[in-house]
């Protein structure tokens, strides 16, 4: 069993250090043009973000539609303490992070706390709400520019600074890969799987729910302070409910509780409109087209035999250790 987790291990962190060698030589190779280098930090971004929700979709197995409120709460929260510093880049970063992350979450916990008494449709309609009140909040004030926006953010986390946001990137994907595989992260999935069973083995069911949303509110939080510092000026319309559905998508695009999935369908989401954009009008079409037959691929027989004859194999393979 330590073979096979370290093999996994192994694999992993060989993936992450390709993936980054690629990136870095493509960006020092001055290979890419300007358009593809414009989607390389949203393309981080969207993995923290579907990462971030596939805890509460995906193991938790409440549906939620306000993520993007959470991740503007973050982004303005960034922003507004980097604007108002004057330190090094790296550093202005870092505290922006913790702030951005910190105001999510307490967020997250307020909002958590009355709203993960209701399951479903209610949860989802209610989260919806919640966006949108953000949103109009953010609108309606002052000092985070109204509906002309926040400007003048410092370009901190653009492509020239790949290493940087990369590194937020693993730490997302490590914290809840490990947090899932932990006794908490079982726990959370126990209430996915059966509520009133983890209820009636004396789990605290509204504790671990609390404690995924707020996990989940802090990291979508830091990637709203990646956002900030990428496009350097923020509007609240750039975080309605479109914004929380596209991440579902990439979430349930993925398959429900799948890390790697989530992050592989986060990634081509994020591309594939600025791949086809050479098809001029027929760009949006050709993205539905794709995202439909990757629906119909993901729930296919062909699929669903591939994960049987994996399981089996794993089953087996655990049978002979044992024997």
């Amino acid at each position: 069993m330590n073979k096979k987790i370290n093999k996994s291990t192994i694999l992993n962190i060989v993936a992450a250090v390709a993936v980054y060698i690629v990136v870095m030589v493509l960006i020092q190779g001055g290979i890419l043009g300007r358009q593809a280098m414009s989607i390389i930090i949203p393309c981080c971004i969207n993995v923290m973000m579907a990462v971030s929700l596939c805890l509460l979709v995906g193991f938790l197995g409440e549906l939620t539609l306000g993520h993007a409120g959470f991740m503007s709460i973050g982004a303005y929260s960034g922003a507004l303490v980097t604007n108002a510093l004057d330190l090094p880049a790296p550093v202005e970063l870092l505290i922006g992070l913790a702030v951005g992350g910190t105001v999510a979450a307490i967020f997250s916990l307020i909002i958590g706390l009355p709203v993960l008494r209701l399951k479903g449709d209610y949860l989802a309609i209610v989260t919806l709400g919640f966006g949108e009140i953000i949103k109009s909040v953010i609108n309606s004030l002052g000092f985070t520019g109204g509906a002309k926006g926040l400007t003048g953010i410092s370009a901190h986390s653009n492509y020239k600074n790949f290493t940087f946001v990369y590194i937020f990137v693993l730490l997302t994907i490590l914290v809840i890969s490990n947090l899932v595989k932990s006794r908490h992260g079982r726990a959370i999935c126990s209430v996915r799987d059966n509520y009133i069973a983890a209820e009636a083995v004396g789990i605290k069911v509204s504790k671990f729910k609390t404690m995924a949303f707020v996990i989940s509110g802090f990291f979508a939080g830091m990637a709203g302070v990646f956002y900030a510092h990428n496009v350097g000026i923020l509007k609240p319309g750039n975080f309605d409910y479109n914004k929380s559905i596209e991440i579902l998508v990439m979430v349930v695009l993925g398959g429900m509780g799948n890390i790697k999935g989530a992050i592989l369908a986060a990634v081509v989401l994020t591309a594939l409109p600025e791949v086809l954009r050479g098809a001029a009008d027929f760009r949006m079409l050709l993205y539905a087209i794709v995202l439909i037959a990757m629906m119909l691929f993901n729930n296919s027989k062909f699929r669903m035999n591939m994960i049987e004859k994996r399981n089996l194999k794993k089953s087996m393979n655990l049978q002979k250790e044992g024997e």
